[in-house]
């Protein structure tokens, strides 16, 4: 995972949502789209967070936000190995 994967990570564990959002707004990779998804989720805007999710070829989660973060750690985790 790059770097600056890293750090959105890290601030959205810090709850600092903005920056987190900074970063991964003007990537178009998977993880940033998902991230990306998942914080939009998180301001409770769904149709935003429906077109990330779109953008990163993942359906729109039935999983609460804590359940899919893990889900988001793990595969970040896969990728680094």
């Amino acid at each position: 995972m790059s770097q600056k994967y890293r750090k959105a990570i890290e601030l959205i564990q810090a709850q600092q949502w903005d920056q987190a959002h900074e970063i991964v707004q003007h990537q178009r990779e998977e993880v940033a789209c998902w991230i990306h998804g998942w914080l939009h989720r998180k301001e409770g805007d769904e149709a935003n967070a429906r077109y990330w999710y779109t953008a990163a070829g993942k359906p729109y989660p039935d999983l609460c936000l804590d359940e899919e973060w893990v889900q988001i750690q793990a595969w970040l985790t896969d990728a680094d190995s």
